[in-house]
Order: structure tokens, then sequence, then C-alpha cells
């Protein structure tokens, strides 16, 4: 089974959150036998800032978005497949990428792959002469980065036909526990880009949270943040690559994650970095959104903040021995439930109903 999948990078995380999303999935999907051709634009500096080579369970294929040849051809090429992939948010082209591919004929199964369904949804809601909302109704599948029963059902009151949402998680063989390494060591880290929806967060439950505890370490990386003032406790290290999320997750006594605007207020939206962040071991304190228990129990294998004063708080009260404690919880729970082979399987199931939907389309009544 061939997939075209067109996104914003597989092998760089450089101003692309969702590249260690989309390596699990994929990963996950090619160890069940599909066969994977990844397309991804020349854009942003991502290819001069590359984490992974071309792996072994993906074919990559680079491509100028600016020629319009080399486009068609990558998508008539697409079109051989059983199934094309349009990835939300690959930053250049979308709206044409997602018309063209949506308009391809049957028996090809067309998917739109949401990997920010709030901010989707919020977006076309407020514009209703956005293209998407012609493209949508065309696509045989819409798979979700999550978003709870909220988000499935509203993509299906405006025209998806199916909306499956595949949650984060981790690879055990990638994300797990190693030595801490002294430049983001500290009492609590942040990792994250500075971006319109996430940089109030940022501020109120990080930077709020450093001023108001002076004597603690707060170490923040991500790009974007270079001209931000920070409280002169917080250490910026700039862009952490992916070899290095291991070490930064296990450097800090704790963990911050920090959910962009939309999916702390659709909930049900963990991102990929908590189930990195527990799959290393570390005790994870996360800003407070609905169904952070349906991953992680609060107290036990979380720590769930309302505000950077609790942030602060926490970062004064938690000692180590809790911190481990918490941490090997967290671990031990996405080991036995959030596993990117466990998301792989869902992913196949959807696909195939997908796929056989299709085709049972196609027979001719007798």
């Amino acid at each position: 089974m061939r997939i075209a999948f067109w996104g914003s990078s597989l092998v760089s995380a450089y101003w692309n959150g969702a590249a260690t999303y989309y390596r699990g999935v994929l990963r996950a999907l090619a160890q069940r036998g599909y066969e994977i051709t990844f397309f991804e634009p020349d854009a942003y500096g991502r290819q001069q800032h590359r984490d992974i080579p071309d792996p072994e369970w993906a074919s990559i294929v680079v491509y100028d978005p600016h020629d319009e040849d080399a486009l068609n051809r990558n998508l008539a090429w697409s079109a051989q497949c059983e199934v094309v992939v349009k990835a939300s948010g690959v930053g250049v082209l979308d709206d044409v990428l997602e018309a063209r591919i949506s308009s391809i004929g049957e028996p090809i199964c067309k998917v739109f792959w949401d990997v920010d369904a709030p901010a989707t949804l919020e977006r076309i809601e407020s514009h209703p002469d956005d293209l998407f909302h012609r493209a949508l109704p065309l696509f045989d599948l819409v798979l979700t980065y999550g978003g709870g029963k909220r988000v499935t059902d509203e993509y299906k009151l405006r025209g998806a036909r199916e909306c499956v949402a595949i949650y984060n998680a981790f690879d055990p063989d990638v994300h797990y526990p190693v030595a801490s390494d002294e430049r983001f060591g500290g009492d609590i880290s942040f990792l994250g880009n500075r971006l319109p929806d996430r940089e109030a967060r940022v501020e109120e439950f990080f930077l709020q949270a450093a001023a108001l505890t002076p004597q603690k370490r707060f170490v923040l990386g991500g790009n974007g943040w270079a001209d931000k003032a920070m409280p002169a406790n917080v250490a910026y290290v700039g862009h952490v690559y992916t070899r290095d999320h291991n070490a930064f997750n296990c450097s800090a006594r704790l963990v911050l994650n920090i959910s962009r605007e939309s999916m702390a207020r659709y909930g049900f939206s963990p991102a990929t970095r908590v189930f990195e962040a527990a799959g290393s071991g570390t005790c994870l304190v996360t800003d407070a959104w609905e169904g952070i228990e349906t991953f992680l129990e609060p107290g036990r294998e979380v720590l769930v903040a309302e505000n950077g004063e609790q942030v602060s708080q926490l970062a004064q009260s938690v000692n180590a021995e809790r911190a481990r404690s918490i941490g090997e919880a967290a671990r031990a729970k996405v080991l036995q439930d959030h596993t990117y082979t466990q998301r792989g399987v869902l992913v196949d199931a959807a696909m195939q109903e997908a796929i056989a939907r299709v085709r049972a389309g196609q027979e001719i009544p007798v």
C-alpha cells in the first residue's frame, strides 16, 4: 500500500513541531507494510537545519514550491498511489495543495491530516469564504492531531465524511531516560517555538513563574525567543535539535508543557512533548486543559498548573525524590498506552475503512 504524504517536513523539526509526530506515526505505518513517500517544500531553512538523514522507512522528496512543473510532476506521481495525504500547515501552497489533492479522482483515497485542528476549525468558522470549505467534503477521511470528540464532531458537521483523532505518542527506542546535560540543567525547563497563539501563555506560565521564583533556574528552548524580555534567572538555549530532546527532558528537575491557546481551549490536545517527556521519565508539569486525565493521572503521573503562580509553587515545593517518582509513573503509563506502534494500529484501521468506502463506491451494481 503506497502513501504519498504532503507535509511540512519529516527530516527537520526547525520551526516544525509536528516533525516527531510525523516520524512516529509514519514509521509505525511503514512497519505495518505501507510504502511512504513524503513530499516536503524547501522552505523556512528546514533543509539547512535537518535533524535526521532520509530515513530507511520513507522516501523523501524535497521540492521547490516555486517550480510549478516539479509540483505538477509530484502531484501526478502521487495520484498513482493508493492513498494521498495532505497535512495541514505545510507552510507554502496550502490552499493549492488542498484543492489539487482533494480533487484527485477515485479510486484514490484522499486524507486530510490536521495537526492543528482547533485553529483550523476556528479559522474556517470566522471566514465563510475560506477555500477549505470547498475542499473538505472531497476528502475521504480527516485525521486530527487531537481535540477529542468536540473536534471530530465539528469536522463531521462541516462536511467531513469521517474524522478520527490520532493523538500524539512516543517511540520507546527514540525517547528514553539519559544522563543530564549541563547545557539544559535547572529547576524547570520549557521547549517550544515562539508562535502568536502560544506567546501569551508562555508569558503567563513560564516567564511570570520565573519572575516569581528568582532563586530557581528556568531553561527556555525553541526558536524565536532571542529578543524576548526575560527575567535574569531564565537561560535561553535557542533551537534544540531532536537529537538533544532526551537530554533536554532529563536535565531539569521539572519539565513544563504549555499548550497553544486554541488547543488548551478545545482540550484533549496533548502536545507531542507531553509523551516525549513522559517517555524520558521526567516529571512533567502541564498547563491545565480538559482531558489531561485521559492520558496521565494528575498528581501521580503528571502535575497540573492553572497559572504561573502555581508553576512557581511547584518549582519550589517538588523535591527531586517526588519528581523522580512522578516521572517513573508517567513512563510506565505511556509505555503501556501511548506508543506510536499503538497509534499506527488506529491509523491503519481508519485508512483501511476509508479505502473500502472508496472502492465500494466504485462498484457497479448488478
